[in-house]
């Protein structure tokens, strides 16, 4: 008489020994689709695709539009922005937007200065 372990044991050896082989969780990518536990972009009160979106004063604008910088000038309103600057004859400066931080002209980096 075989004990009863073995008999309970031997269809849960057969089963592991088949999903260890099986492709379909090994050939899986990892970065591909969507993760659903991770909460997605807000801008304002929309959700959008930071790939091909970017949120600037909670307008979703897409991330190749381009705006007037002063009269000669233009710039990425999702990569920089625009700071008109105070000293002297009004001047324009393009600034880098800083990832992860609320981007502000006096601190962020000079991009290019405009052209008057």
């Amino acid at each position: 008489m075989i004990p009863r372990r073995c008999i309970l044991g031997v269809p849960v050896c057969v089963t592991i020994f088949f999903l260890q082989g099986s492709k379909a969780v090994a050939d899986a990518p990892m970065g591909s689709g969507l993760w659903l536990c991770q909460p997605a972009p807000r801008c304002g009160d929309q959700v959008y695709d930071p790939l091909q979106h970017c949120c600037s004063d909670d307008t979703i604008l897409p991330l190749n539009r381009t705006r007037q910088c002063g009269p000669n000038c233009t710039f990425w309103p999702c990569l920089e922005l625009c700071c008109p600057e105070s000293f002297g004859p009004k001047r324009f400066v393009v600034k880098l937007k800083v990832l992860g931080t609320q981007s502000q002209c006096p601190s962020s980096p000079i991009s290019r200065i405009c052209p008057r």
